[in-house]
């Protein structure tokens, strides 16, 4: 199903609920989700390359860690 298929269902649904608490809920996630601070930044390409510049360094001293170390880590 698409994107504008699914957006017509839920809006059918949405407009068929009768309780409060769902209602509620969902105008909740919906201010979540369209919030200007939630939207990801968008890094110029002199910061990307900055990050770039930091990430090489930070491998040269060592300051990184394997693969093996962060499933460790997260297991």
């Amino acid at each position: 199903m698409d994107i504008a298929s699914r957006k017509i269902e839920f809006v059918q649904k949405f407009l068929k609920l009768e309780d409060s608490d769902s209602l509620s809920k969902l105008e909740i996630l919906l201010k979540e989700e369209t919030s200007v601070d939630n939207m990801p930044k968008r890094l110029t390409k002199e910061d990307l390359n900055k990050r770039i510049d930091q990430s090489e360094s930070d491998f040269e001293k060592g300051k990184f860690k394997t693969t093996k170390e962060l499933l460790v880590k997260f297991q």
